[in-house]
């Protein structure tokens, strides 16, 4: 917890019923008392204490009792996974707000002072961007991996207001990546990439120590933004069946062997190689719902993946596969 006062009267306030309640184990009854507060309110301070940063809640599992489905997916894949409570009586949906909240919640502890984190718009994004808790942090960049435009739209708005609120969060710099996410020729992407302008991004990006990114799926019940926001045509889906792609990550398709170099399509798309991707030391994946089960095995063949927040219905399945 911080040992400054902040100067914000509320921040002061949070602080003051967050002590009373972490620290000295006081009842919501007893601080709206000595505070000259309604409980109502209390409560809400102790969640803007946790909102703010003010106040960090970790979960410790009980010493020799390691989670079972973690341990093997760390056993098994080599990946450090945390797996989200869910019933298998939650919707795709439910699962997904779920996964997103909780990937939110962890991130400030990957990420601090001058680091660059790397990431990739998409609904998973847009979702995790929206219960990012505050942590202050000092020369932190936050950059774009992939493009947004496309023939109907310039992606700008959709892709900054993720970027901004992630910088909000960190208090960071933002950078973005004003490009398509597909050029239409090959070459014009080949030309733009040589331009410096580019190229200040494009090395921003491989110089990032974390990213951030979902799975991409034509099969999910949460759509992924790439499929439904007008980036692909017809013939765009007939390649990507014909190549037998099942997944993307920041415009990148492959494979269920983790193949992606010779995807027809990725000669277009604006997002990072995954021999860029592969050079970060710390690459988080959040990802949930069934469907995206052939998804994740192939990102994870791709060997794409060190840190994994997905739900628990999900876990069981690659485990259980």
């Amino acid at each position: 917890m911080p040992t400054r006062t902040p100067d914000d009267p509320k921040a002061a306030s949070a602080l003051r019923a967050a002590q009373l309640y972490y620290l000295q184990d006081m009842t919501m009854d007893a601080i709206a008392g000595e505070l000259g507060v309604s409980r109502s309110s209390v409560s809400r301070l102790l969640s803007h204490a946790r909102d703010t940063g003010l106040v960090e809640v970790r979960i410790h599992p009980p010493q020799g009792q390691e989670l079972r489905l973690e341990e093997a997916i760390r056993a098994r894949f080599g990946i450090a996974a945390h797996v989200v409570p869910s019933p298998q009586t939650l919707s795709d949906v439910e699962r997904f707000e779920r996964v997103a909240m909780s990937a939110a919640r962890q991130l400030p502890h990957y990420v601090d002072s001058n680091m660059t984190l790397g990431i990739a718009w998409g609904s998973t994004l847009d979702a995790i961007s929206r219960h990012l808790p505050k942590k202050e942090t000092h020369n932190a960049t936050i950059v774009q991996l992939n493009g947004a435009g496309n023939t109907f739209t310039s992606g700008v708005d959709y892709a900054s207001e993720i970027l901004h609120r992630f910088g909000q969060a960190f208090g960071a710099a933002v950078q973005q990546f004003p490009v398509p996410a597909f050029f239409d020729d090959p070459k014009t992407k080949e030309a733009m990439w040589r331009e410096r302008s580019t190229r200040r991004v494009l090395d921003l990006q491989a110089r990032a120590d974390v990213v951030l990114f979902g799975l991409g799926s034509p099969f999910a019940e949460v759509p992924s933004r790439v499929h439904i926001g007008g980036y692909l045509d017809r013939s765009d889906y007939r390649s990507l069946r014909d190549e037998r792609i099942v997944g993307d990550v920041a415009t990148t398709f492959y494979r269920e062997d983790g193949s992606w170099k010779d995807v027809e399509l990725n000669r277009r798309a604006t997002g990072p190689g995954f021999t860029v991707l592969s050079r970060v030391a710390r690459r988080i994946c959040v990802v949930s719902g069934a469907q995206r089960l052939t998804s994740l095995r192939g990102a994870i063949a791709a060997r794409l993946i060190t840190d994994l927040i997905l739900d628990e219905h999900l876990a069981e399945q690659l485990v259980g596969g």
